[in-house]
């Protein structure tokens, strides 16, 4: 399994297919166990790792060298995703992308079967009498289920399993923040709005994901904003010494939030800080026609220097009247046209957005926030697309 964290796919527009009851008991007899141990999650990742790497000594090289750096999010993963396996509409289109993103490790079956294995005893160990032969059920029949789609679609992905991809330009827009753009050995067949995995020469096996601020080019050129963030390792390696000249390795696509230009009355796009990045990419995408749903993006930050890309996006607005900014800030100066508050703040004052495909990208504590404040406005569930993961 992955090296990072993952977060579930948001429910999509189709109406859920509803699990058999079985299947309903199995994920409670999971979520259950789980809660009575997310609070022993490192010692259950150290018995986890230490256990994997007897059992399959070769996965020790799909993880960085320092393993502190790791900590517990494969395990917080893996339980993230066995939690979501009464929700198919959702977990097969996440798993089929995630095992087609697993082949960059040179994954095998037998690597799958010795996670599921270190995973189950893990569990065992720590939940003592806790661990019924039901639960362990329940836990084994889980993971069969993920390990099978994430190795079918593997089998069936024809692309590379990664990319080489040559810097050619990195540039500081501020202190903490930089603009990187790549050029891949061969186009990767990413669409508006999607994020890949990224591993740069400085921390080697750290992956981690980042989104395209571009529309594919011609020139298979894609863009990437980084912030350093607080303790990341590879976001400030990126930001400070990244230079011209670096060889980045790309996984492979991932993610759903997409605008169906054809079919969507009006959209509603909600951005904070970097996580302009993927809805950048649909604008410049959606740019390409004359003609388009009425689109208003709430771009924010806490202050006007967070709005790094705002310049460029009221640029875009200003050719393209279908577009229309709105700059939010928490505190500050005022701006022309600009809210105070929060994203959150900003657009539930102007209600539940009926009739709107609602897209939302930032940090997940602004995506819980955003998304639970447009539920509680009145906005329904199925209107709105993220795609959450961790960002270093």
């Amino acid at each position: 399994m992955t090296a990072d964290s993952i977060s579930p796919l948001p429910r999509t527009s189709a109406a859920p297919r509803q699990a058999p009851a079985a299947v309903v008991a199995m994920v409670q007899l999971i979520r259950d166990t789980w809660a009575k141990s997310e609070p022993y999650a490192p010692e259950i990742s150290q018995f986890f790792y230490g256990m994997l790497f007897t059992l399959a000594p070769a996965t020790r090289d799909f993880f960085p060298i320092n393993m502190e750096v790791q900590g517990g999010r494969i395990i917080r993963a893996l339980a993230r995703v066995v939690q979501m396996v009464d929700r198919p509409d959702d977990l097969l289109p996440f798993l089929r992308q995630l095992g087609r993103d697993h082949r960059k490790f040179g994954v095998a079956p037998k690597h799958y079967e010795a996670v599921g294995t270190a995973l189950l005893a893990a569990l065992k160990n720590h939940l003592g009498p806790e661990w019924t032969p039901e639960v362990e059920r329940a836990w084994a029949e889980a993971f069969t289920i993920v390990a099978r789609a994430m190795q079918e679609a593997a089998a069936a992905d024809e692309n590379p399993a990664s990319w080489s991809a040559t810097v050619v330009e990195h540039r500081r827009l501020t202190w903490d923040l930089a603009l990187v753009r790549v050029i891949p050995d061969q186009p990767v067949p990413y669409s508006p709005g999607q994020y890949m995995s990224v591993e740069v020469p400085q921390r080697p096996r750290l992956w981690r994901y980042l989104s395209p601020a571009n529309a594919p080019r011609e020139d298979g050129g894609i863009e990437f904003h980084v912030r350093a963030v607080d303790g990341g390792w590879v976001s400030r390696a990126i930001v400070s010494h990244t230079q011209a000249g670096d060889v980045w390795r790309l996984g492979p696509p991932l993610g759903r939030m997409t605008v169906n230009r054809e079919q969507s009355r009006g959209v509603l796009m909600v951005a904070g800080g970097t996580g302009v990045a993927p809805l950048r990419a649909i604008l410049d995408h959606l740019a390409l026609w004359g003609e388009n749903p009425k689109t208003r993006l709430f771009y924010g930050g806490p202050t006007r220097e967070d709005l790094y890309d705002l310049e460029e996006l009221r640029a875009l607005a200003a050719t393209n009247p279908w577009l229309t900014i709105t700059p939010v800030v928490e505190r500050g100066d005022h701006l022309p046209g600009c809210e105070h508050g929060t994203l959150a703040e900003a657009v539930t004052r102007y209600g539940a957005w009926p009739d709107h495909d609602i897209l939302v990208s930032g940090s997940p504590a602004m995506i819980r926030a955003t998304v639970s404040r447009m539920l509680v406005a009145g906005s329904a569930l199925d209107q709105i697309q993220y795609d959450p993961f961790t960002a270093d």
